[in-house]
């Protein structure tokens, strides 16, 4: 590969981009994560991420995810960016905002791969991995508020299936 193709696109948007992402993702490439916005979403959101790294998640994440931005507005992947936009509602709790960040990897996972990550199929998927990663951050955590707040999402998860 040239030098261009040594370095993760800026955008991932175009067949060209989304190929090199996935190449230098197969190669092991991590994005240095950046959280961008006010003290307090910076704040709460690296408190989510210390969840996210307890529970083991942490490489997986800056594979997928450039960045966490504060926006005012709805937040969202923006895959072509490879970045979350958050607003701050979404970050208030620490295991809801982690379960949003691992959402949000594992659809831009499934995007650089190609597949469609969002309607049922894909939301199906994204929500089996989620909980997963709240089963694997309670078992993980040495908090038991941590842990109350994993087995209360568990078990809402688990009585509706349209999470």
């Amino acid at each position: 590969m040239g030098k261009n193709e040594d370095r993760f696109p800026e955008r991932v948007y175009t067949e060209d981009e989304v190929r090199r992402a996935r190449e230098l993702i197969q190669r092991g490439y991590r994005h240095q994560l950046w959280v961008s916005g006010s003290r307090e979403f910076v704040e709460k959101t690296r408190e989510a991420l210390k969840l996210v790294k307890e529970a083991g998640y942490h490489d997986f994440l800056q594979t997928y995810i450039r960045e966490i931005r504060e926006i005012d507005g709805l937040s969202q992947l923006r895959e072509y960016e490879s970045s979350i936009w958050a607003n701050i509602y979404a970050v208030q709790n620490a295991v809801d905002a982690a379960c949003f960040f691992i959402q949000k990897a594992w659809q831009m996972k499934i995007y650089i791969e190609g597949k469609m990550y969002y309607g049922h199929q894909g939301e199906t998927l994204t929500a089996s991995k989620v909980m997963k990663f709240l089963k694997d951050l309670e078992s993980k955590t040495n908090s038991d508020r941590v842990k109350r707040e994993c087995r209360e999402r568990i078990r809402l998860r688990e009585e509706n299936v349209f999470l």
